[in-house]
């Protein structure tokens, strides 16, 4: 006798949420035009959305493919496939701790307690990026291009995981609604 898997309305749901985040995580580097600053929010904000639509698991899923898609469309440069794992380690710092503040409600406001959680996680992916980056780099490529490319996966990566926290603020405010 076998099982068949039934898709009940709450597995619809699950994977109608998982498979829009998905294609947005998915597709941000065609529609970023190879900008750093137009692809990061689009990805962060996809992540962030993901922790609280469809919880960690599936935001983790998710986070594991932009970095792989920016490099096959060249937003990610090819001297950068080594950093793919620590990119998506990073993304994985910055979903774990944004559902760390979410789950727990470390501190009583919402407003205060995502703000707080994204840029903790912003902070920490930024960090771990910077870190990996300045080890990774130097090791395999010139030392001419080295710090310009640990700048890249420095601040730039606070910031636009902060932008995208912001735009998930205002669609949270906007579906609460």
């Amino acid at each position: 006798m076998t099982k068949t898997a039934i898709l009940t309305k709450p597995n619809v749901i699950y994977l109608t949420k998982f498979t829009l985040l998905l294609a947005i995580a998915t597709f941000a580097p065609f529609i970023g035009f190879h900008s750093q600053w137009i692809t990061g929010p689009l990805v962060n904000a996809a992540l962030i959305l993901s922790v609280y639509m469809i919880g960690a698991r599936g935001a983790l899923l998710i986070g594991m493919l932009p970095s792989t898609i920016a490099l096959s469309t060249g937003l990610l440069p090819a001297i950068l496939a080594s950093m793919i794992p620590f990119i998506i380690i990073s993304n994985s710092i910055l979903i774990l701790v944004i559902d760390l503040f979410y789950k727990k409600q470390l501190i009583n406001k919402d407003n205060i307690n995502y703000g707080v959680g994204l840029i903790a996680g912003a902070g920490l992916k930024a960090l771990f990026l910077f870190l990996t980056s300045s080890v990774v780099v130097s090791l395999l490529i010139n030392k001419a291009l080295a710090p310009k490319i640990a700048a890249m996966m420095s601040w730039p990566q606070m910031i636009t995981a902060v932008i995208g926290g912001i735009i998930v603020f205002g669609v949270l405010k906007i579906l609460k609604k």
